[in-house]
């Protein structure tokens, strides 16, 4: 797992400049590459010097670090899919066919239940194909804890993963029109291929990403030449009880999109939650989240800037919402 998590911050670092150039979903703001190469990385620290053999303890921790701080639209899928990833995988020492198969597919139904707007043709998309794989591998079916089984399951993943993301680009029309596959999903495939990596022993596939359509080194930055968006990404860890949360993301469904609300951990009788809203204006925004509790860890970034946060925007909303 140290090793997973380790060698996919060094892939999606070594990426993050060709991925930020064809991020052009649900924004064009050119930062899915970093977003997810910071969330990784917070993951991957997060477990450095953890002294345990339980692999679910493990990503469930490297889980919660990157929820705290998760980066963006992909950021955020990607730490819930660590963190429910490390659910079915409490109490064992080392990973199986079955036990990827369920942890999977415990990822795919967690990290579609997030969102408040699901949308296929992204790292959803492929999420769900690699889940489906594992499921489908008869090592998983049959409860073959063989590395033999794993290797076969692991391998059946990646193939439906890359047919996955090839197929993202006729599954949204702003990707069909700009001839791009979904940054998101192929950022998802490089952490997939880690993960084959590491517990087979084995290199990582330089060639996966050969033939990806506005992947080649020379191709442009595609989304810079998207029309600009307008309004902020507000991101924010919230204490809230389960009803609180229900209200709050209606609210925030009136008032912006791209939401996003995941459990972080249990605290007494409510729960932290990572919250992330896309809208026009973030002071309404922290209003509705003020309304039902303190939000800490806040960030304002504007959509526009191309991923860059902005402190003068936040330190604006503050002075003009200081209770």
């Amino acid at each position: 797992m140290k090793r997973w998590l380790s060698n996919a911050e060094v892939s999606l670092g070594n990426h993050s400049d060709r991925l930020n150039a064809i991020n052009i979903f649900p924004v064009a703001d050119g930062d899915t590459g970093t977003n997810l190469y910071l969330t990784l990385r917070a993951a991957s620290r997060a477990i450095a010097d953890v002294d345990t053999a339980d692999i679910g303890e493990l990503l469930a921790i490297a889980g919660r670090a990157a929820m705290e701080d998760a980066k963006g639209n992909s950021g955020t899928l990607l730490s819930v899919f660590l963190t429910a990833m490390a659910e079915p995988l409490q109490g064992s020492t080392r990973l199986s066919a079955p036990l990827l198969a369920t942890a999977l597919h415990r990822a795919q139904l967690r990290s579609w239940s997030v969102l408040s707007d699901p949308v296929p043709g992204t790292m959803l998309s492929v999420l769900e194909e690699a889940a489906r794989a594992a499921m489908d591998e008869e090592a998983a079916q049959s409860g073959d804890d063989s590395n033999v089984g794993l290797a076969a399951t692991l391998r059946a993943v990646m193939n439906a993963a890359l047919a996955a993301v090839v197929n993202t680009e006729l599954q949204l029309d702003a990707l069909t029109q700009a001839r791009v596959v979904d940054a998101g999903g192929v950022g998802f495939l490089l952490v997939l291929d880690a993960l084959r990596a590491s517990a087979l022993g084995e290199e990582l596939q330089e060639e996966l990403l050969d033939g990806l359509h506005g992947y080649d080194v020379q191709a442009p930055h595609i989304h810079s030449t998207m029309p600009r968006m307008e309004g902020v990404e507000v991101m924010c860890t919230i204490m809230l009880s389960p009803l609180d949360a229900a209200t709050l993301r209606l609210q925030l469904d009136e008032v912006g999109d791209s939401v996003i609300m995941s459990a972080v951990n249990a605290v007494g009788e409510g729960y932290r939650w990572r919250v992330h809203v896309h809208t026009p204006d973030a002071g309404t925004a922290i209003d509705l989240l003020r309304t039902v509790g303190e939000p800490m860890n806040l960030t304002v970034t504007e959509l526009s800037a191309d991923g860059h946060e902005t402190n003068e925007i936040i330190s604006e909303i503050h002075e003009a919402h200081e209770v």
